[in-house]
């Protein structure tokens, strides 16, 4: 009796911690989420209040100040575009390394993924050269080309991690009943392996969202996306609480969308690339 009363506190004690955790980490994204429905003289309440009059004037607001459109098209284009980059230089790549029978293969994918790790603006300087020379400064291919070159890194180890547990005999049967190595590689590993891509490709698309530094120094009005536009809301005096709340919406709900959506093949694929 005394072993299930503490195991039940236990449980009750663990769903209290995770609620506090929960509640931790979604209060200011609620706040924010809030904010953008209060009139401005409710944004600066104090205490806040909880009970508003909802408007949608920050909405107004927010639509004559910005195109809204080119702004969501940017930073699908930086984040697709990055990710499909990704995903080309690394799933092959991880395959590779997977299948070579160098000792030093798996020093080389941590190797790659130490790229990962690297701080964003040590590689910021070099890059903003090269793309000003090429003559890509000021575009989103520009970010593209940062983005899915520090993603690939990443790719190359999940991949490298997931080739490891798919036996080879699958792919030699393959050619054994016609396919190219190619074909092999494309047609039976790659399915394989989905999980792994899926985990790959969301963990690329996330980073790419919401990076901020690099599209900063990289692009111009025209080419900025959502993450750098919401620097527009802090002005020289004050801060525009409630447009950056409205303009928080087209930032965030896609990504989180998305992430709900995949949420298992995020899981399961990260799980089992990295046991």
């Amino acid at each position: 009796m005394n072993r299930t009363i503490v195991g039940r506190l236990s449980s009750a004690a663990q769903s209290a911690a995770v609620a506090l955790a929960v509640v931790a980490f979604l209060a200011p994204v609620v706040w924010l989420a809030a904010t953008a429905y209060k009139p401005a003289v409710d944004i600066f309440s104090l205490p806040p209040k909880l009970f508003f009059t909802p408007t949608l004037e920050n909405f107004r607001v927010l639509f004559s100040l910005f195109d809204i459109s080119k702004l969501v098209y940017n930073s699908l284009a930086i984040s697709l575009g990055a990710t499909a980059l990704a995903l080309v230089l690394g799933v092959p790549g991880g395959y590779a390394l997977a299948r070579s029978r160098s000792r030093h293969a798996i020093t080389i994918a941590y190797c790659l993924l130490a790229v990962r790790m690297m701080p964003r603006v040590v590689t910021l300087m070099p890059f903003y050269l090269i793309m000003r020379d090429v003559g890509l400064l000021g575009t989103v291919w520009s970010v593209v080309l940062l983005d899915a070159t520090l993603s690939s890194g990443f790719v190359v180890w999940m991949m490298f991690s997931y080739f490891r547990a798919v036996p080879p005999e699958a792919e030699y049967a393959a050619q054994l009943d016609g396919r190219t190595a190619f074909g092999a590689f494309f047609f039976v590993g790659i399915p394989l392996v989905m999980p792994g891509v899926i985990a790959s490709a969301l963990f690329s698309i996330m980073l790419a969202w919401n990076d901020f530094l690099t599209p900063a120094f990289m692009t111009t009005g025209d080419s900025k996306p959502l993450s750098v536009a919401l620097l527009s809301a802090y002005g020289t005096k004050d801060v525009s609480w409630g447009t950056m709340g409205a303009l928080a919406h087209f930032s965030t709900l896609p990504i989180i969308l998305m992430a709900l959506l995949l949420n298992r093949y995020f899981v399961q694929g990260l799980t089992k690339g990295m046991s």
